[in-house]
Protein backbone atom coordinates (compact mmCIF):
# COMPACT_ATOMS: atom_id res chain seq x y z
CA UNK A 1 0.00 0.00 0.00
CA UNK A 2 1.52 3.39 -1.02
CA UNK A 3 2.19 6.02 1.35
CA UNK A 4 -0.57 8.04 0.18
CA UNK A 5 -3.21 5.10 0.56
CA UNK A 6 -1.94 4.62 4.16
CA UNK A 7 -2.67 7.81 5.07
CA UNK A 8 -5.99 8.14 3.78
CA UNK A 9 -6.91 4.72 5.12
CA UNK A 10 -5.42 5.60 8.45
CA UNK A 11 -7.48 8.67 8.35
CA UNK A 12 -11.28 6.10 7.19
CA UNK A 13 -9.98 4.18 10.44
CA UNK A 14 -9.97 6.91 12.31
CA UNK A 15 -13.08 8.47 11.71
CA UNK A 16 -14.95 5.01 11.40
CA UNK A 17 -13.41 4.51 14.68
CA UNK A 18 -15.03 7.30 16.04
CA UNK A 19 -18.25 6.64 13.95
CA UNK A 20 -18.63 3.26 15.18
CA UNK A 21 -18.49 4.78 18.94
CA UNK A 22 -20.88 7.19 18.03
CA UNK A 23 -23.59 4.67 16.63
CA UNK A 24 -22.95 3.11 20.00
CA UNK A 25 -23.47 5.66 22.06
CA UNK A 26 -26.70 6.47 19.88
CA UNK A 27 -27.69 2.80 20.02
CA UNK A 28 -27.48 3.08 23.79
CA UNK A 29 -29.27 6.68 24.16
CA UNK A 30 -32.17 4.67 21.92
CA UNK A 31 -32.26 2.33 24.21
CA UNK A 32 -32.41 3.68 27.55
CA UNK A 33 -35.39 6.57 26.11
CA UNK A 34 -37.66 3.74 25.68
CA UNK A 35 -38.07 2.95 29.26
CA UNK A 36 -37.46 6.48 30.01
CA UNK A 37 -39.92 7.61 27.30
CA UNK A 38 -42.43 5.10 28.62
CA UNK A 39 -41.41 6.20 32.25
CA UNK A 40 -42.06 10.22 31.35
CA UNK A 41 -45.04 10.16 29.04
CA UNK A 42 -45.53 12.40 25.98
CA UNK A 43 -45.83 15.78 28.15
CA UNK A 44 -42.43 14.56 30.02
CA UNK A 45 -41.04 14.17 26.53
CA UNK A 46 -42.15 17.22 25.67
CA UNK A 47 -40.60 19.27 28.46
CA UNK A 48 -36.97 17.25 28.09
CA UNK A 49 -36.87 17.48 24.81
CA UNK A 50 -37.02 21.29 24.99
CA UNK A 51 -35.04 21.44 28.01
CA UNK A 52 -31.94 20.00 26.20
CA UNK A 53 -32.32 22.20 23.24
CA UNK A 54 -31.73 24.73 25.29
CA UNK A 55 -29.01 23.17 27.06
CA UNK A 56 -27.10 22.11 23.78
CA UNK A 57 -27.47 25.62 22.89
CA UNK A 58 -25.62 27.06 26.26
CA UNK A 59 -23.54 24.03 25.58
CA UNK A 60 -22.34 25.24 22.10
CA UNK A 61 -21.67 28.75 23.41
CA UNK A 62 -19.58 27.88 25.97
CA UNK A 63 -17.99 24.93 25.30
CA UNK A 64 -18.87 22.24 23.00
CA UNK A 65 -16.59 23.43 20.16
CA UNK A 66 -13.88 22.81 21.93
CA UNK A 67 -12.80 19.50 20.82
CA UNK A 68 -13.29 20.39 16.92
CA UNK A 69 -11.47 23.85 17.26
CA UNK A 70 -8.83 22.41 19.72
CA UNK A 71 -8.30 19.64 17.37
CA UNK A 72 -7.80 21.45 14.33
CA UNK A 73 -4.84 23.78 15.72
CA UNK A 74 -3.34 20.74 17.26
CA UNK A 75 -3.14 19.13 14.28
CA UNK A 76 -1.43 21.92 12.59
CA UNK A 77 1.15 22.06 15.23
CA UNK A 78 1.71 19.02 15.19
CA UNK A 79 2.08 18.33 11.42
CA UNK A 80 4.78 20.95 11.72
CA UNK A 81 6.47 19.40 15.01
CA UNK A 82 5.69 22.65 17.58
CA UNK A 83 5.29 20.68 20.55
CA UNK A 84 5.97 23.70 22.99
CA UNK A 85 2.92 25.35 21.24
CA UNK A 86 1.18 22.54 21.87
CA UNK A 87 1.74 22.30 25.63
CA UNK A 88 0.96 26.12 25.65
CA UNK A 89 -2.23 25.56 23.73
CA UNK A 90 -3.63 22.86 25.81
CA UNK A 91 -2.77 24.90 28.82
CA UNK A 92 -4.72 28.06 27.56
CA UNK A 93 -7.94 25.79 26.15
CA UNK A 94 -8.05 24.96 29.58
CA UNK A 95 -8.56 28.18 31.26
CA UNK A 96 -10.90 28.81 28.61
CA UNK A 97 -12.73 26.07 29.46
CA UNK A 98 -12.51 27.00 33.33
CA UNK A 99 -13.81 30.37 32.79
CA UNK A 100 -16.44 30.18 29.76
CA UNK A 101 -17.75 26.47 31.49
CA UNK A 102 -18.07 28.42 34.86
CA UNK A 103 -19.89 31.28 33.56
CA UNK A 104 -22.50 29.87 31.23
CA UNK A 105 -22.99 27.24 34.01
CA UNK A 106 -23.74 29.49 36.63
CA UNK A 107 -26.10 31.63 33.97
CA UNK A 108 -28.26 28.70 33.14
CA UNK A 109 -28.60 27.92 36.78
CA UNK A 110 -29.47 31.23 37.56
CA UNK A 111 -32.00 32.05 34.13
CA UNK A 112 -33.49 29.12 34.41
CA UNK A 113 -37.01 30.66 35.35
CA UNK A 114 -36.06 33.65 32.82
CA UNK A 115 -35.92 30.94 30.20
CA UNK A 116 -39.26 28.97 31.30
CA UNK A 117 -41.12 32.37 31.32
CA UNK A 118 -40.22 32.37 27.73
CA UNK A 119 -41.83 28.76 27.12
CA UNK A 120 -45.44 29.27 28.54
CA UNK A 121 -46.31 25.73 27.21
CA UNK A 122 -43.96 23.53 28.81
CA UNK A 123 -44.36 24.33 32.73
CA UNK A 124 -41.61 23.44 35.03
CA UNK A 125 -38.66 23.37 32.23
CA UNK A 126 -36.44 25.65 34.80
CA UNK A 127 -36.32 21.97 36.61
CA UNK A 128 -34.24 19.92 34.20
CA UNK A 129 -32.53 22.96 33.40
CA UNK A 130 -31.02 23.76 36.46
CA UNK A 131 -30.11 19.93 36.92
CA UNK A 132 -28.02 20.13 33.31
CA UNK A 133 -26.59 23.19 34.28
CA UNK A 134 -22.75 22.14 35.89
CA UNK A 135 -22.82 19.71 33.08
CA UNK A 136 -21.85 22.63 30.94
CA UNK A 137 -18.89 23.15 33.18
CA UNK A 138 -17.73 19.32 33.62
CA UNK A 139 -17.74 18.98 29.38
CA UNK A 140 -15.64 22.17 28.55
CA UNK A 141 -12.41 20.11 30.35
CA UNK A 142 -14.12 16.97 28.94
CA UNK A 143 -13.52 18.67 25.03
CA UNK A 144 -10.06 20.15 25.85
CA UNK A 145 -8.67 16.98 26.07
CA UNK A 146 -10.76 15.06 23.78
CA UNK A 147 -9.65 17.62 21.40
CA UNK A 148 -6.12 17.51 21.70
CA UNK A 149 -5.94 13.74 21.77
CA UNK A 150 -8.24 14.21 18.04
CA UNK A 151 -5.57 16.55 16.89
CA UNK A 152 -3.17 13.81 16.88
CA UNK A 153 -5.32 12.24 15.24
CA UNK A 154 -6.07 9.03 17.64
CA UNK A 155 -9.91 8.80 18.04
CA UNK A 156 -9.75 5.97 20.42
CA UNK A 157 -9.55 7.70 23.86
CA UNK A 158 -12.47 9.52 22.60
CA UNK A 159 -14.64 6.75 21.25
CA UNK A 160 -13.73 4.94 24.61
CA UNK A 161 -15.06 7.91 26.95
CA UNK A 162 -18.13 8.45 25.35
CA UNK A 163 -18.84 4.64 25.07
CA UNK A 164 -18.29 5.17 29.68
CA UNK A 165 -20.58 8.34 29.47
CA UNK A 166 -23.16 6.85 28.27
CA UNK A 167 -23.27 3.74 30.12
CA UNK A 168 -23.59 5.67 33.15
CA UNK A 169 -26.30 8.37 31.57
CA UNK A 170 -28.56 5.65 30.27
CA UNK A 171 -28.04 3.79 33.99
CA UNK A 172 -28.47 6.71 36.09
CA UNK A 173 -31.59 8.73 33.72
CA UNK A 174 -33.76 5.65 33.71
CA UNK A 175 -33.24 5.20 37.16
CA UNK A 176 -33.24 8.77 38.60
CA UNK A 177 -36.63 9.55 36.09
CA UNK A 178 -38.79 6.98 37.66
CA UNK A 179 -37.54 7.78 41.19
CA UNK A 180 -37.78 11.69 40.82
CA UNK A 181 -41.73 10.88 38.89
CA UNK A 182 -42.30 8.92 42.61
CA UNK A 183 -41.06 11.41 45.00
CA UNK A 184 -42.94 14.16 43.12
CA UNK A 185 -45.74 12.46 42.67
CA UNK A 186 -48.33 15.09 43.98
CA UNK A 187 -46.61 18.07 42.49
CA UNK A 188 -48.88 19.41 39.50
CA UNK A 189 -45.32 19.69 37.71
CA UNK A 190 -44.56 15.93 37.93
CA UNK A 191 -43.70 15.62 34.31
CA UNK A 192 -40.80 18.47 34.66
CA UNK A 193 -39.17 16.52 38.06
CA UNK A 194 -39.69 13.35 35.89
CA UNK A 195 -37.66 15.17 33.13
CA UNK A 196 -34.97 16.62 35.37
CA UNK A 197 -34.23 13.24 36.82
CA UNK A 198 -33.56 11.77 32.90
CA UNK A 199 -31.33 15.00 32.76
CA UNK A 200 -29.27 14.07 35.99
CA UNK A 201 -27.58 11.22 33.91
CA UNK A 202 -25.35 13.19 31.49
CA UNK A 203 -24.23 15.26 34.20
CA UNK A 204 -22.47 12.00 35.91
CA UNK A 205 -22.40 10.25 32.45
CA UNK A 206 -20.12 13.56 31.46
CA UNK A 207 -18.15 13.44 34.90
CA UNK A 208 -17.62 9.73 34.22
CA UNK A 209 -15.88 10.49 30.79
CA UNK A 210 -13.96 13.13 32.12
CA UNK A 211 -12.14 11.08 34.82
CA UNK A 212 -11.98 8.71 32.02
CA UNK A 213 -9.77 11.38 30.07
CA UNK A 214 -8.00 12.42 32.57
CA UNK A 215 -7.28 8.93 33.34
CA UNK A 216 -5.64 8.80 29.91
CA UNK A 217 -4.13 12.24 29.77
CA UNK A 218 -1.79 11.22 32.73
CA UNK A 219 -0.80 8.54 31.41
CA UNK A 220 0.48 9.78 28.49
CA UNK A 221 2.02 13.55 30.30
CA UNK A 222 5.20 12.12 30.49
CA UNK A 223 5.44 11.75 26.67
CA UNK A 224 4.47 15.00 26.18
CA UNK A 225 6.46 16.30 28.42
CA UNK A 226 9.65 14.61 26.97
CA UNK A 227 8.84 16.24 23.48
CA UNK A 228 7.98 19.52 24.94
CA UNK A 229 11.71 19.50 26.40
CA UNK A 230 13.16 18.21 22.96
CA UNK A 231 11.60 21.03 21.10
CA UNK A 232 14.09 23.70 21.07
CA UNK A 233 13.89 25.09 17.58
CA UNK A 234 10.50 26.11 18.03
CA UNK A 235 9.70 29.77 18.97
CA UNK A 236 6.81 29.88 21.42
CA UNK A 237 3.83 31.56 20.23
CA UNK A 238 2.79 34.19 23.34
CA UNK A 239 0.05 33.81 25.06
CA UNK A 240 -1.90 36.49 23.24
CA UNK A 241 -1.76 35.11 19.69
CA UNK A 242 -2.69 31.60 21.02
CA UNK A 243 -5.71 32.94 22.53
CA UNK A 244 -6.34 34.75 18.62
CA UNK A 245 -5.41 31.73 16.93
CA UNK A 246 -8.25 29.77 19.58
CA UNK A 247 -11.16 32.21 19.14
CA UNK A 248 -10.52 32.92 15.78
CA UNK A 249 -11.05 29.16 15.64
CA UNK A 250 -13.66 28.70 18.10
CA UNK A 251 -16.36 31.42 17.02
CA UNK A 252 -16.71 30.84 13.61
CA UNK A 253 -17.77 27.03 14.47
CA UNK A 254 -19.44 28.01 17.70
CA UNK A 255 -21.88 30.65 15.33
CA UNK A 256 -22.20 27.66 12.66
CA UNK A 257 -23.19 25.56 15.43
CA UNK A 258 -25.44 27.64 17.20
CA UNK A 259 -27.69 28.16 14.07
CA UNK A 260 -27.70 24.94 13.82
CA UNK A 261 -28.99 23.77 17.14
CA UNK A 262 -31.19 26.86 17.48
CA UNK A 263 -33.66 26.18 15.04
CA UNK A 264 -34.57 23.49 17.09
CA UNK A 265 -35.00 26.27 20.20
CA UNK A 266 -37.36 28.73 17.50
CA UNK A 267 -39.51 25.79 16.09
CA UNK A 268 -40.36 25.09 19.57
CA UNK A 269 -41.17 28.51 20.26
CA UNK A 270 -43.22 29.43 17.20
CA UNK A 271 -44.97 26.00 17.30
CA UNK A 272 -45.92 26.96 20.90
CA UNK A 273 -46.79 30.20 19.83
CA UNK A 274 -48.75 29.87 17.08
CA UNK A 275 -50.37 26.39 18.16
CA UNK A 276 -51.95 28.94 21.31
CA UNK A 277 -52.97 31.29 19.13
CA UNK A 278 -54.88 28.54 17.56
CA UNK A 279 -56.44 27.18 21.46
CA UNK A 280 -54.24 24.00 21.31
CA UNK A 281 -53.61 23.50 24.99
CA UNK A 282 -49.62 23.56 26.69
CA UNK A 283 -50.36 19.44 27.46
CA UNK A 284 -50.71 18.76 24.11
CA UNK A 285 -48.56 20.85 22.20
CA UNK A 286 -45.88 19.09 24.78
CA UNK A 287 -46.92 16.01 23.71
CA UNK A 288 -47.04 16.58 19.88
CA UNK A 289 -43.03 17.75 20.63
CA UNK A 290 -42.72 14.85 22.75
CA UNK A 291 -43.23 12.72 19.61
CA UNK A 292 -41.27 14.39 17.27
CA UNK A 293 -38.39 14.79 19.62
CA UNK A 294 -37.85 11.54 21.58
CA UNK A 295 -38.93 9.49 18.27
CA UNK A 296 -38.01 10.84 15.48
CA UNK A 297 -35.23 12.89 16.44
CA UNK A 298 -34.11 10.40 17.25
CA UNK A 299 -34.02 7.69 15.48
CA UNK A 300 -32.54 10.09 13.30
CA UNK A 301 -30.07 11.20 15.28
CA UNK A 302 -28.62 7.39 15.00
CA UNK A 303 -27.49 7.54 11.11
CA UNK A 304 -26.68 11.29 11.70
CA UNK A 305 -23.72 10.58 14.22
CA UNK A 306 -21.88 8.83 11.63
CA UNK A 307 -21.34 12.41 9.33
CA UNK A 308 -20.93 14.01 12.52
CA UNK A 309 -17.89 11.28 13.37
CA UNK A 310 -16.34 11.45 10.01
CA UNK A 311 -16.77 15.13 10.09
CA UNK A 312 -14.84 15.49 13.32
CA UNK A 313 -12.36 12.83 12.01
CA UNK A 314 -11.87 14.44 8.54
CA UNK A 315 -10.88 17.70 9.83
CA UNK A 316 -7.98 17.28 11.31
CA UNK A 317 -6.58 15.62 8.86
CA UNK A 318 -7.57 17.62 5.66
CA UNK A 319 -6.17 20.49 8.06
CA UNK A 320 -2.59 19.40 8.11
CA UNK A 321 -3.17 18.67 3.91
CA UNK A 322 -4.45 21.88 3.69
CA UNK A 323 -1.51 23.57 5.37
CA UNK A 324 0.64 21.43 3.50
CA UNK A 325 -0.51 22.41 0.20
CA UNK A 326 -1.84 19.17 -0.79
CA UNK A 327 -5.29 20.07 -2.18
CA UNK A 328 -5.38 16.54 -3.47
CA UNK A 329 -5.19 15.53 -0.35
CA UNK A 330 -7.60 17.46 0.58
CA UNK A 331 -10.33 16.71 -1.68
CA UNK A 332 -9.50 12.92 -1.55
CA UNK A 333 -10.50 12.97 2.38
CA UNK A 334 -13.87 15.06 1.43
CA UNK A 335 -14.65 12.45 -1.02
CA UNK A 336 -14.11 9.70 1.03
CA UNK A 337 -15.75 10.85 3.83
CA UNK A 338 -19.00 12.01 1.66
CA UNK A 339 -19.16 8.39 0.07
CA UNK A 340 -18.24 6.70 3.44
CA UNK A 341 -21.93 8.66 4.51
CA UNK A 342 -23.83 7.75 1.91
CA UNK A 343 -23.04 4.51 1.66
CA UNK A 344 -24.60 4.21 5.29
CA UNK A 345 -26.73 7.28 4.93
CA UNK A 346 -28.97 5.98 2.46
CA UNK A 347 -30.10 2.60 3.65
CA UNK A 348 -30.52 3.53 7.00
CA UNK A 349 -32.70 6.74 5.75
CA UNK A 350 -34.79 4.75 3.60
CA UNK A 351 -34.52 1.93 6.30
CA UNK A 352 -36.49 4.14 8.44
CA UNK A 353 -39.03 6.04 6.38
CA UNK A 354 -40.79 2.22 5.32
CA UNK A 355 -40.17 0.95 8.99
CA UNK A 356 -40.45 3.66 10.94
CA UNK A 357 -43.88 2.88 12.37
CA UNK A 358 -42.64 -0.87 12.74
CA UNK A 359 -39.48 0.59 14.41
CA UNK A 360 -40.90 2.74 17.08
CA UNK A 361 -43.83 -0.05 17.95
CA UNK A 362 -41.03 -2.16 18.86
CA UNK A 363 -39.12 0.36 20.95
CA UNK A 364 -41.77 2.82 22.26
CA UNK A 365 -45.04 0.18 22.69
CA UNK A 366 -46.84 2.82 24.84
CA UNK A 367 -46.22 5.93 22.66
CA UNK A 368 -48.63 6.80 19.38
CA UNK A 369 -46.42 5.33 17.02
CA UNK A 370 -48.94 5.26 14.38
CA UNK A 371 -48.16 9.12 14.50
CA UNK A 372 -44.19 8.86 14.94
CA UNK A 373 -44.36 6.26 12.23
CA UNK A 374 -46.21 9.08 9.78
CA UNK A 375 -43.83 11.64 11.48
CA UNK A 376 -40.66 9.32 10.04
CA UNK A 377 -42.00 8.70 6.53
CA UNK A 378 -42.61 12.45 5.90
CA UNK A 379 -38.35 13.61 6.93
CA UNK A 380 -36.69 10.50 6.56
CA UNK A 381 -34.74 12.27 3.71
CA UNK A 382 -33.40 14.53 6.31
CA UNK A 383 -30.67 11.88 7.26
CA UNK A 384 -28.89 12.42 4.03
CA UNK A 385 -29.18 16.26 4.28
CA UNK A 386 -27.88 16.40 7.61
CA UNK A 387 -24.84 14.18 6.80
CA UNK A 388 -24.02 16.01 3.24
CA UNK A 389 -24.32 19.02 5.09
CA UNK A 390 -22.29 17.96 8.51
CA UNK A 391 -19.52 16.76 6.08
CA UNK A 392 -19.05 19.76 4.07
CA UNK A 393 -19.24 22.37 6.83
CA UNK A 394 -15.87 19.67 8.08
CA UNK A 395 -14.26 20.41 5.17
CA UNK A 396 -14.87 24.57 4.73
CA UNK A 397 -13.65 24.74 8.23
CA UNK A 398 -10.70 22.07 7.40
CA UNK A 399 -9.39 24.95 4.50
CA UNK A 400 -9.95 28.00 6.66
CA UNK A 401 -13.01 29.02 5.43
CA UNK A 402 -14.35 29.24 8.63
CA UNK A 403 -17.10 31.94 8.19
CA UNK A 404 -18.67 30.08 5.21
CA UNK A 405 -20.74 27.50 7.18
CA UNK A 406 -21.71 29.99 9.32
CA UNK A 407 -23.26 32.39 6.60
CA UNK A 408 -24.58 29.26 4.72
CA UNK A 409 -26.28 28.24 8.33
CA UNK A 410 -27.46 31.51 9.03
CA UNK A 411 -28.93 31.57 5.25
CA UNK A 412 -31.22 28.47 5.51
CA UNK A 413 -32.05 29.29 9.33
CA UNK A 414 -34.15 32.37 7.98
CA UNK A 415 -35.27 30.32 5.06
CA UNK A 416 -36.24 27.91 7.76
CA UNK A 417 -38.27 30.42 9.69
CA UNK A 418 -40.02 31.60 6.63
CA UNK A 419 -41.11 28.21 5.92
CA UNK A 420 -42.07 26.65 9.06
CA UNK A 421 -43.69 29.64 9.84
CA UNK A 422 -45.53 30.39 6.84
CA UNK A 423 -46.76 26.44 7.02
CA UNK A 424 -48.23 26.83 10.42
CA UNK A 425 -50.15 29.89 10.00
CA UNK A 426 -51.52 29.15 6.27
CA UNK A 427 -51.85 25.62 6.77
CA UNK A 428 -52.89 22.79 9.34
CA UNK A 429 -50.30 20.45 8.70
CA UNK A 430 -49.77 20.88 12.48
CA UNK A 431 -46.24 19.51 14.16
CA UNK A 432 -45.28 17.80 10.20
CA UNK A 433 -44.32 21.88 9.87
CA UNK A 434 -41.19 21.07 12.25
CA UNK A 435 -40.36 18.33 9.88
CA UNK A 436 -40.50 19.67 6.81
CA UNK A 437 -38.26 22.50 8.12
CA UNK A 438 -35.53 19.74 9.45
CA UNK A 439 -35.70 18.37 5.57
CA UNK A 440 -35.20 21.70 3.93
CA UNK A 441 -32.53 23.25 6.85
CA UNK A 442 -29.52 20.92 6.23
CA UNK A 443 -30.37 20.67 2.29
CA UNK A 444 -30.00 24.65 2.08
CA UNK A 445 -26.70 24.00 4.35
CA UNK A 446 -25.59 21.65 1.48
CA UNK A 447 -25.71 22.88 -1.62
CA UNK A 448 -24.85 26.21 -0.40
CA UNK A 449 -21.52 24.39 1.27
CA UNK A 450 -21.41 22.22 -2.15
CA UNK A 451 -20.99 25.40 -4.04
CA UNK A 452 -18.38 27.02 -1.94
CA UNK A 453 -16.03 24.14 -2.10
CA UNK A 454 -16.15 23.79 -6.16
CA UNK A 455 -15.54 27.82 -5.87
CA UNK A 456 -12.80 27.42 -3.30
CA UNK A 457 -10.92 24.39 -4.21
CA UNK A 458 -12.41 23.19 -7.34
CA UNK A 459 -13.90 20.42 -5.61
CA UNK A 460 -16.56 18.19 -7.68
CA UNK A 461 -18.61 14.98 -6.48
CA UNK A 462 -18.30 11.92 -7.84
CA UNK A 463 -22.43 11.01 -8.38
CA UNK A 464 -23.15 7.50 -9.91
CA UNK A 465 -20.83 5.38 -7.42
CA UNK A 466 -21.09 7.88 -4.78
CA UNK A 467 -24.70 9.02 -4.96
CA UNK A 468 -27.07 6.70 -7.43
CA UNK A 469 -25.80 3.58 -6.84
CA UNK A 470 -25.94 3.25 -3.11
CA UNK A 471 -29.55 5.18 -3.74
CA UNK A 472 -30.59 2.77 -6.27
CA UNK A 473 -29.70 -0.26 -4.08
CA UNK A 474 -31.34 1.15 -1.04
CA UNK A 475 -34.96 1.82 -3.27
CA UNK A 476 -34.57 -2.13 -4.28
CA UNK A 477 -34.19 -2.53 -0.97
CA UNK A 478 -37.05 -0.43 0.30
CA UNK A 479 -39.04 -2.43 -1.61
CA UNK A 480 -38.28 -6.19 -0.68
CA UNK A 481 -38.73 -4.96 3.27
CA UNK A 482 -42.37 -3.32 2.81
CA UNK A 483 -43.16 -6.65 0.86
CA UNK A 484 -41.70 -8.79 3.74
CA UNK A 485 -42.90 -6.99 6.20
CA UNK A 486 -46.45 -6.76 5.17
CA UNK A 487 -46.44 -10.41 3.92
CA UNK A 488 -45.17 -11.86 6.98
CA UNK A 489 -48.08 -10.14 8.62
CA UNK A 490 -50.60 -12.62 7.20
CA UNK A 491 -48.59 -15.21 9.44
CA UNK A 492 -46.65 -13.33 12.14
CA UNK A 493 -48.80 -11.48 14.46
CA UNK A 494 -45.54 -10.17 16.38
CA UNK A 495 -44.22 -7.20 15.34
CA UNK A 496 -40.48 -8.24 16.97
CA UNK A 497 -40.44 -10.80 15.08
CA UNK A 498 -41.71 -9.74 11.37
CA UNK A 499 -39.55 -6.31 12.23
CA UNK A 500 -36.07 -8.16 13.37
CA UNK A 501 -36.78 -10.62 10.21
CA UNK A 502 -37.29 -7.10 8.00
CA UNK A 503 -33.95 -4.93 8.57
CA UNK A 504 -31.38 -8.38 8.37
CA UNK A 505 -33.42 -9.47 5.34
CA UNK A 506 -32.78 -5.29 3.77
CA UNK A 507 -29.06 -5.34 5.27
CA UNK A 508 -28.33 -8.50 3.21
CA UNK A 509 -30.52 -7.30 0.20
CA UNK A 510 -28.77 -3.59 0.52
CA UNK A 511 -24.99 -5.34 0.76
CA UNK A 512 -25.86 -7.44 -2.17
CA UNK A 513 -27.35 -4.98 -4.97
CA UNK A 514 -24.22 -2.33 -4.27
CA UNK A 515 -22.03 -4.75 -4.73
CA UNK A 516 -23.61 -6.10 -7.84
CA UNK A 517 -23.79 -2.32 -9.36
CA UNK A 518 -19.74 -2.38 -8.91
CA UNK A 519 -20.46 0.79 -6.00
CA UNK A 520 -17.06 0.16 -4.42
CA UNK A 521 -13.98 -1.22 -5.92
CA UNK A 522 -11.48 -3.38 -4.34
CA UNK A 523 -9.12 -0.68 -3.41
CA UNK A 524 -11.49 1.24 -2.11
CA UNK A 525 -12.87 -1.40 0.36
CA UNK A 526 -9.34 -1.56 2.01
CA UNK A 527 -8.93 2.04 2.72
CA UNK A 528 -12.35 1.78 4.93
CA UNK A 529 -13.15 0.38 8.24
CA UNK A 530 -13.23 -3.33 8.36
CA UNK A 531 -12.77 -3.27 4.44
CA UNK A 532 -10.90 -6.61 5.00
CA UNK A 533 -13.27 -8.82 6.29
CA UNK A 534 -16.19 -7.13 3.88
CA UNK A 535 -14.41 -7.88 0.85
CA UNK A 536 -13.88 -11.57 2.33
CA UNK A 537 -17.73 -12.17 2.53
CA UNK A 538 -18.32 -10.03 -1.04
CA UNK A 539 -15.38 -12.53 -2.61
CA UNK A 540 -17.46 -15.92 -0.84
CA UNK A 541 -20.49 -14.32 -1.94
CA UNK A 542 -18.77 -13.83 -5.39
CA UNK A 543 -19.93 -10.39 -5.85
CA UNK A 544 -16.01 -9.58 -6.02
CA UNK A 545 -13.08 -10.85 -7.84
Amino acid sequence: MSSKSRKKSGFLVQGGLLAAASLIVRFIGMIYRIPMSNILGEQGNGIYGLAFEIYDIVLIISTYSMPLALSKIISTQNANHQYRNMGKTFKLASVFAFVSGGFFALLLFFGADFIESLYPKYPGVSIPLRVLAPTIFIVGFLGVIRGFFQGKRTMMPTAISQIIEQVINAFVSVYAAGSFLHAHADSRLQSAWGAAGGTLGTCLGALSGLLFMIFIYLIYRPVKIRKERKDTHCKTLPTKDIYLILFATILPIIVSQTVYQISGIIDYYIFGQIMGVRGVSGELVSSYVGVYSSKYRLLCSVPIAISTAMASAMMPSAAASFAEGRLDKVKDKISSAVKFNMIIGFPCAVGLGVLGQAIIQLLFPKSDYVFGGHLMLAGFVAVIFYALSNVTSGALQSIDRMKTPVIHSAISLLAHIVIVTALLKFTNVGIYALVIGNVTFPLGVFLLNFYALKKYIGYKQEIIKTILTPMSASLWMAIVVFLLYWGLGFVLPSNLIRTVLSVTAGIFVYFVLFFFLRGISKEELYEMPMGVRIYKVARVLRLME
